[in-house]
């Protein structure tokens, strides 16, 4: 019998590779974190490097690369708790000491980590947001917010099967002139066979594989980000179907299209 959400909610509070920061939390502890800037010493006791996944959902990917790279530490970030029960779960029964979960918004990211305390982040699948560009992870906006946590050189990787994500990510990158250090149109064809860009899959992954829809890799370096990135002003055609209650509504990217 699957477990509740409120089952699970109950059983993160007693995981202690879960930490539970969201606004109601911060705004009653002062809009302050514990750990910012001693993820290092206090958090993982150690001096590994440490990656950041967005978004993280049910935890599979923050998991499966804890598994893969013992000397580094992983946090997976999301603020629905029901969803990061199966990850933190499955971390603390393997006891992976190298994994952590932080349930929490992402446009609080700068009160949870200090300047460069991340060596580098990660985007798996996130909403495209074709409707609204302010909330797209890989907006100006959102990118401004890595620049800040990102040790240099600042790397954040996209993993998306959204072609529409994928072109407006790319048209940041072009007008404000960050480096594409890696670009897959298909990871299935142009990664190689022990890649973890393909032997590491999420469940919605293996769904949209199955579906014929090709994932999408970008590997950007944000050092060069202005101090006040653009918005790109181009048109990208959306995507031609609908996913997990993805609109398929298009829109023309850039000037007079963002939704406050």
């Amino acid at each position: 019998m699957s477990k509740s959400k409120l089952e699970k909610f109950a059983e993160i509070d007693r995981l202690t590779n879960v930490l539970q920061y969201p606004f109601e939390t911060l705004r009653r502890e002062g809009m302050t974190f514990p750990h910012k800037g001693h993820w290092s010493d206090e958090v993982f006791r150690n001096g590994n490097p440490i990656i950041l996944e967005l978004g993280c959902g049910r935890g599979e990917y923050t998991v499966e690369l804890g598994r893969t790279y013992r000397d580094h530490n992983f946090i997976g970030m999301d603020i629905k708790g029901n969803r990061l029960w199966a990850g933190a779960k499955t971390a603390d029964e393997e006891g992976l000491e190298n994994v952590r979960f932080l349930r929490a918004e992402i446009e609080f990211l700068e009160t949870f980590f200090a300047p460069g305390e991340i060596s580098e982040i990660w985007l798996t699948f996130p909403d495209p947001q074709m409707r609204k560009s302010r909330r797209r992870l890989t907006s100006p906006r959102f990118m401004s917010m890595y620049r800040q946590i990102l040790a240099e050189p600042s790397v954040l990787h996209l993993k998306t099967d959204s072609q529409f994500l994928f072109r407006y990510t790319e048209a940041v990158a072009e007008v404000n002139g960050l480096t594409i250090e890696e670009r897959m149109t298909d990871v299935g064809e142009e990664a190689t066979p022990d890649s973890p860009l393909r032997t590491i899959q999420t469940y919605y992954e293996q769904q949209w594989i199955a579906r014929g829809i090709s994932i999408k890799y970008l590997r950007l370096l944000l050092d060069q980000l202005p101090e006040d990135p653009a918005e790109p002003e181009v048109e990208i055609e959306p995507d031609s179907y609908r996913s997990y209650g993805r609109s398929r509504r298009s829109e023309v990217v850039g000037k007079g299209s963002q939704e406050e």
